[in-house]
Order: C-alpha cells, then structure tokens, then sequence
C-alpha cells in the first residue's frame, strides 16, 4: 500500500494534487510542456507503481502542460539509447527494456478509471494518453509517432505499436507507423481515438466533471470495471512488449551510431 504524503512531492517531472479521491497527475519539465528523456520515463514508471498501489486514489486524470501534451517531435536520427550511453551493452538493454516494459505495465495496473487531457499535440508516446479509459482534447490535439520508424529510424518496439494496432485496427496502424503520419484532431475524434474536443481552457473543468460524475459509484464497481475494460490490451502488452522491445534494439543494433567504432573495438583486442 502506498500513501499519498509519501509520493507527492517526489517528481520534478509530475505535479500531483489530490482532491476527494480524484488524482490529478500533470506531466511538465520546469513548468513548461514535458520534454520526453530518462527522467519523465523513470519517474512515470514510479509514479503509476505508487499511484495504482494507493487506495485511496479513486479516479486518476493525467494531463500535460501548456500547449502541448508530449515533445519534442524526434529529430531525423534520433536515439533515445544515445540519451543514456553512446556504447550499447546487455545490461543497458535489459535497463531499458525493463523500464520501457515497466512503463506500459504499471500504467496499465491501475485499476481505477482514468482520463486523458490531451492539451495539444502529443509527439512523443502518444499512446500513454491513449491507454487511459476516457480521452479529451483540444480543438488543435494531434497524436505521432516521431520517435521510431519515420525520423529515427527504430522500430515501434516499445507499445506504441500494440496500442495503435488495437486502436486503429491493422491497416491503419501500419500507414501511420510507417508514414509518420501526424493525426489531427477531428480525424483522431472520426476514428475513435479522442471522445470529445473542445478549447484548451475548458479540458480540464470537463475532466474534473467527469471524475466527478464517475466518483459517485462505489469503489468495487470503479476498480472492477476498469480491470474488465482493460484487459485485452492488458493480457496483448504483456504477451507481447518484450519481444518488441528486443526487435527495436536487434534493428538499431545494425547502426554506427549506437555501436562501438569496429577500430576501437579492434585496437582495444589488440592490447590484450
């Protein structure tokens, strides 16, 4: 069991306030929208493992900061690896995909319902909004994949995958993928991805009205339903996450810029 005193003041990345069982989780990098890297996933990771052990959490709203919900948009090249080291080695993949794995499966534990605020575009792991039970956005939202296939050449490995193949169906999931195709917000509304639009200003009173309206059912019925609701990608995540993860590192494994220079490695053979 997790308190709430105990977890929240513990991120620079997440600000939490807690109101009548109603979690407000707001994702941010020194107030400005969050900047994605090791701290916001790692902190995320901790965050959704406290939160979904706490029970006094009721109802859970995750939101972003400012004009945009995730960012930056990813660079042509772009290597998250290289944000942790320029030389890959087992264990650092195994760090990696346990927190990447960690990432989707704690957020996925928390048995009750919750709602996405997306604020704006959402550039980088658009699908953790898209995980949540209810999903609201701003007239000009748009969701991307820019950190895999497209501009950084790494395979969608991480559950952005799962998640877009659930949502979208397999067709469409792939062309977005592959294409790098930015989805807006009346076409994220058409497919089913957002519930409802509207400005920016009015998305988080209408979350707060609807925790509101979902609080007044009992605890058992907010748990269990959420659990029943979420279950399929659940068991698919679980099933599924690792091996992609392995596939997203074996595919960026193959580039220069993640490896060890082959002179280095021979001149560092040669002295031995």
């Amino acid at each position: 069991m997790s308190r709430f005193d105990d977890y929240a003041n513990k991120y620079s990345q997440i600000r939490l306030e807690r109101r009548n069982g109603i979690l407000q989780m707001t994702l941010h990098t020194d107030g400005a929208p969050v900047r994605w890297g090791p701290i916001i996933q790692a902190e995320l990771v901790d965050a959704f493992t406290q939160i979904g052990a706490d029970r006094e959490n009721r109802i859970i709203i995750m939101a972003g900061t400012g004009n945009e919900f995730s960012g930056p948009r990813a660079e042509p090249g772009y290597s998250f690896y290289r944000e942790v080291s320029h030389h890959i080695t087992a264990n650092l993949l195994d760090t990696i995909h346990w927190n990447a794995h960690r990432l989707m499966t704690r957020m996925l534990d928390i048995e009750v319902p919750m709602i996405a605020v997306v604020n704006g575009p959402a550039m980088r792991h658009s699908e953790l909004p898209l995980m949540c039970d209810i999903v609201i956005g701003a007239d000009d939202c748009s969701f991307e994949d820019t950190a895999h296939f497209k501009l950084a050449s790494q395979t969608p490995g991480d559950g952005i995958g799962i998640v877009y193949t659930m949502l979208l169906g397999l067709n469409r999931a792939r062309y977005f993928m592959l294409t790098g195709q930015i989805i807006g917000a009346q076409e994220a509304k058409d497919l089913g991805l957002v519930a409802e639009l509207m400005p920016r200003e009015k998305l988080l009173p209408r979350a707060w009205a609807l925790a509101e309206q979902l609080a007044q059912k009992n605890d058992l019925l907010l748990r269990y339903t959420r659990i029943t609701l979420i279950q399929p990608l659940k068991k698919w995540m679980e099933q599924e996450v690792m091996y992609h993860l392995a596939l997203e590192s074996l595919a960026k494994l193959d580039k220069e810029d993640v490896m060890p220079d082959h002179k280095e490695i021979a001149d560092g053979a040669a002295k031995k």
